[in-house]
């Protein structure tokens, strides 16, 4: 049974929204086009046979094979005379949908992609159109079942030539968080690799790589910029400060911060 659904909400949650989906059995010559979408329209091809096209290129696709149409692309799509298509589609529109398409290996210039037999692509699209029939709570399921499309889109294509770059991004984002959360602890460039569960020296080289920084200079850097802050803002004492920051010695805390600031934490405070 053919299905078509239109939907946004861009209020909802502005980095992910579906805006149509569906199933279409297509009839002889059924055509779409030449025209621009306003979002990112994923279709795969269940059976049958059509065409694409897109900047001057045509794609002749069969049962299996996917297009990646972009917004605001000029495009044309038509079902083949003698053994037309049927296709399912998704929509979406966000901040955040371009990034999640760069790390895939699909793209504007190459937008034909082909699924494996192993492939949850179409379970996943499917779950999306079932998920706009239900009434209780339907944004969230919605929601859920983008994100899991996305998830199996990534899986499925990734980006390889940007796999390295995109792990080792992902490798300090999750230091940075950790270091955030534990910098008052008085952690050690060790217990960032282990929570990593990578080598320490590779975690110095991604720190050195991106930021320019090693992890030690990272965490310096972030300990005085919080005491920098605690001493304009609040009325704790020295000692205070050093342990919200990670220094159990109060000399100790007071002489890294002289030599990085150039007086001392409370001359600091007296001036600023």
């Amino acid at each position: 049974m053919d299905f078509n659904f239109s939907y946004r909400n861009p209020y909802d949650n502005i980095e992910l929204n579906l805006y149509t989906c569906g199933h279409e059995s297509c009839k002889s010559k059924h055509s779409y086009g030449p025209a621009v979408r306003s979002g990112y329209l994923i279709h795969i091809v269940l059976s049958g046979k059509g065409t694409y096209k897109v900047n001057n290129t045509s794609y002749n696709l069969t049962a299996g094979d996917g297009f990646l149409i972009y917004p605001n692309e000029l495009i044309y799509y038509e079902a083949d005379k003698d053994n037309p298509w049927e296709y399912i589609w998704v929509g979406l529109v966000g901040t955040k949908i371009n990034d999640y398409l760069n790390k895939t290996s699909i793209s504007k210039s190459n937008p034909i992609f082909t699924l494996s037999e192993s492939s949850k692509l179409i379970n996943s699209i499917n779950s999306i159109i079932n998920s706009t029939k239900i009434d209780n709570n339907k944004n969230l399921k919605i929601l859920a079942t983008l994100y899991d499309f996305l998830f199996e889109l990534l899986n499925e294509f990734p980006n390889l030539i940007n796999s390295n770059k995109n792990t080792q991004q992902t490798y300090l984002d999750e230091a940075l968080l950790y270091i955030q959360l534990n910098f008052q602890d008085n952690i050690s460039i060790m217990d960032i690799a282990n929570h990593l569960s990578i080598d320490r020296s590779y975690l110095h080289r991604i720190f050195k790589r991106i930021l320019n920084l090693s992890p030690q200079e990272y965490i310096l850097n972030l300990k005085l910029e919080k005491a920098t802050e605690l001493l304009s803002t609040t009325s704790l004492t020295i000692g205070d400060i050093a342990r919200s920051v990670g220094y159990n010695d109060t000399m100790l805390f007071s002489k890294t911060f002289k030599k990085y600031k150039g007086c001392t934490p409370s001359r600091y405070r007296k001036f600023n």
